[in-house]
């Protein structure tokens, strides 16, 4: 679907890649949900378990700005994984008034189950490219990520 925008050359051709970008992320992501929902998880809870698994305990605005949510709805997505038992609140020693949030060894056995599930999903998503390719759209993707400070 192109745009029938009336602008110039290069708008018109910037809105174009747009809505590209925009549709290939979301079929991506719908079908990444889709698998991840059978497995009784949203795609944010599994980026904050994708998170903490990699980066250890985060504080809860440390995880919204790497899975790109609101702060509210961090704390909705946390009390639903807390319910859940997959994670849990720790204050932080060095300032009371925030908590750290920490996978549980139930969230640990969850995550693990499902990683490799979620890999293979995307590797055959990305099949479609060559690695030469994958490595261009990763590079590009980087660039203009960055240069808008995602």
């Amino acid at each position: 679907m192109a745009t029938n925008y009336s602008g110039s050359k290069e708008e018109i051709l910037a809105l174009n890649t747009f809505i590209k970008i925009i549709r290939c992320a979301e079929t991506i992501s719908s079908k990444n949900s889709a698998n991840l929902n059978k497995k009784g998880l949203t795609e944010s809870q599994f980026g904050i378990l994708d998170a903490i698994f990699h980066l250890g305990p985060l504080k809860q605005k440390t995880l919204g700005e790497k899975i790109l949510k609101s702060g509210g709805n961090i704390t909705h997505v946390v009390d639903n994984l807390e319910k859940q038992k997959l994670v849990i609140r720790k204050r932080d020693e060095e300032d009371r008034r925030q908590y750290e949030i920490h996978m549980t060894k139930k969230g640990l056995k969850v995550f693990e189950k499902i990683l490799p599930g979620q890999v293979k999903l995307i590797k055959n998503q990305m099949s479609v490219l060559s690695k030469e390719e994958l490595e261009t759209l990763g590079r590009l993707c980087r660039k203009v990520g960055l240069e808008n400070n995602c």
